[in-house]
């Protein structure tokens, strides 16, 4: 993994790579292991509650590659960015138009609204500071 050094573009998307390593984390616990114990603690099936998809696999993926900076870097991070933005964009259109504000999908919209902050900053970045994501 690259080291940050001085240059305050290492600093900012070693910033970005750890805030989307804790967004891993969150996303993990809020989609998965919150739900599973839940429904065990219930006595439901232990996928009762459960959103399934592999965005946290891919969000490791962008953190480890503004870690490593491959040469790739700025278009996963230009490519993720804009899927995940209108993604996110059109799940919330959908889901405001007749909210259900239930325990459940109360943690996804707060969820969606951190990673949707984080993909603004990768794209941000991408854009107006791509320096930043050159090894």
């Amino acid at each position: 993994m690259a080291r940050p050094t001085g240059n305050p573009g290492n600093r900012w998307t070693t910033f970005l790579a750890h805030l989307f390593l804790v967004l891993v984390a969150w996303t993990i616990f809020i989609k998965y292991l919150f739900p599973i114990g839940f429904a065990l603690a219930s006595g439901e099936a232990w996928t009762t509650y459960i959103y399934w998809d592999l965005w946290p696999v891919a969000h490791l993926w962008l953190a480890w590659a503004l870690l490593a900076r491959p040469g790739y870097t700025r278009a996963l991070a230009m490519g993720m960015s804009v899927i995940e933005i209108l993604i996110i964009v059109t799940l919330f259109a959908w889901f405001l138009a007749d909210p259900e504000w239930s325990i459940w999908r109360t943690n996804w919209f707060v969820n969606k609204v951190f990673v949707l902050a984080g993909f603004f900053l990768v794209l941000g970045t991408a854009l107006f500071r791509p320096h930043a994501l050159k090894s």
